[in-house]
């Protein structure tokens, strides 16, 4: 599913981020950024060790934050590690819609033109996934509304069910 919002594009994919060839792709960073498992994990198999020594020089970044390094050996040039909030740590709301407006800002600073997302939170960190759409999909918006040079942001979503929630959403923020 696409939607435009000025001179951008916002689309829905069902897949695997590392895979995109968009100018960056998110990563679901914890704030130690230590790339372990889901969606870190598949970043640092794919696209090598490299990423993972950027963050640990780099060293952290807090809740709500991000932090850019290479994309390795990924189709993307480059990986955004946004750290979303724990399911039970408080202002989980903020927090997410923090990391991802960070992660928005920190394209546009490195003059990207495309970014691709997953669902920040909503995996091993617990967020349900219906407010994580809600609240991914309606910063995103806003921020495609103002002055942007990104002219492609894609949710990239492991799964139907997570996509169908997205679909859902979108659809919602698009009637209002």
């Amino acid at each position: 599913m696409k939607a435009d919002f000025g001179n951008s594009v916002l689309e829905l994919v069902e897949g695997d981020i590392t895979e995109l060839d968009t100018d960056a792709i998110v990563n679901a960073a914890n704030s130690m950024l230590i790339m372990g498992g889901g969606v870190a994990g598949a970043i640092r198999s794919k696209g090598g060790m490299k990423i993972q020594m950027e963050c640990l020089k780099i060293g952290r970044t807090p809740v709500g934050g991000a932090a850019i390094t290479t994309g390795g050996k990924l189709k993307a040039k480059f990986v955004i590690h946004a750290v979303g909030p724990r399911m039970g740590e408080g202002d989980e709301d903020n927090k997410l819609k923090n990391a991802t407006l960070n992660s928005l800002k920190l394209a546009d600073q490195n003059k990207l033109k495309s970014i691709s997302f997953p669902a920040i939170s909503a995996g091993i960190f617990g967020f349900p996934i219906d407010r994580c759409a809600k609240i991914m999909l309606s910063t995103t918006i806003e921020y495609l509304k103002g002055q942007t040079g990104l002219k492609k942001v894609v949710f990239c979503l492991y799964g139907r069910e997570s996509y169908d929630v997205f679909e859902n959403q979108l659809k919602k923020e698009l009637t209002q």
